[in-house]
Formats: C-alpha cells, sequence, structure tokens
C-alpha cells in the first residue's frame, strides 16, 4: 500500500485536467480549508457517494495513567468523524483490499 500526499494528488488532478499545477494546488487548498472551516463551525458535510464529515463531542472523562495508576482528568474535546458513501463502499470492496487483508491475517 503505497501513501498518496496532497503533492501527489495535485500532479494527478492537474495532468487528468490540463491544468497548472500551482492552479490545482490552489483549488485544493482552498477546498479543505472549507472543510476544516465549516467543522470547525459545527457543521456537517455530506458529499453523496464520497461520505460525510461529521464534527463530534466527547464529554470530559476521567482516565488513568498507566503508568501511575493516576486518576486524571481529561478534557472535552471535538473529533471528526467519517462515514464512507455507497461508491466509496463499493470501490473498496471491488478492490480486493478486504480480501487481501483477510488472506494475510489468516497467514499469520
Amino acid at each position: 500500500m503505497r501513501t498518496i500526499t496532497k503533492r501527489d494528488l495535485v500532479q494527478l488532478i492537474a495532468e487528468k485536467t490540463n491544468v497548472q499545477q500551482q492552479k490545482a494546488k490552489e483549488v485544493i487548498q482552498s477546498f479543505l480549508d472549507e472543510i476544516i472551516t465549516e467543522l470547525a463551525n459545527g457543521n456537517r458535510l455530506e458529499f453523496r457517494d464520497f461520505g460525510v464529515f461529521e464534527p463530534r463531542k466527547k464529554a470530559p472523562r476521567l482516565a488513568r495513567n498507566p503508568r501511575t495508576g493516576e486518576k486524571i482528568q481529561v478534557p472535552h474535546k471535538v473529533t471528526v468523524k467519517f462515514k464512507a458513501g455507497r461508491l466509496m463502499k463499493e470501490k473498496l470492496q471491488d478492490s480486493g483490499l478486504a480480501q487481501d487483508g483477510a488472506e494475510s491475517s489468516a497467514a499469520s
């Protein structure tokens, strides 16, 4: 499995759309910035067939330091939940990754 960076995506999209890499980079960065802004404002983002990004509030809780056993208060925080859409789920299932993962864990 490869790691695809933003730079890789910029190059791919620039090639596919016949635009300069700088312009593709600006558009991609604007898109990502807008997603962050909307999530920070508490909004849910839904992209049909791709998926849904939703901010989730985690309540404050009492935790334990595993080294010392000391109890500590963990403050509330906001995380992002992503739920894959129908098309993404289908593509991932059709890609064979699910079978490869099952085979490699069975071989262990």
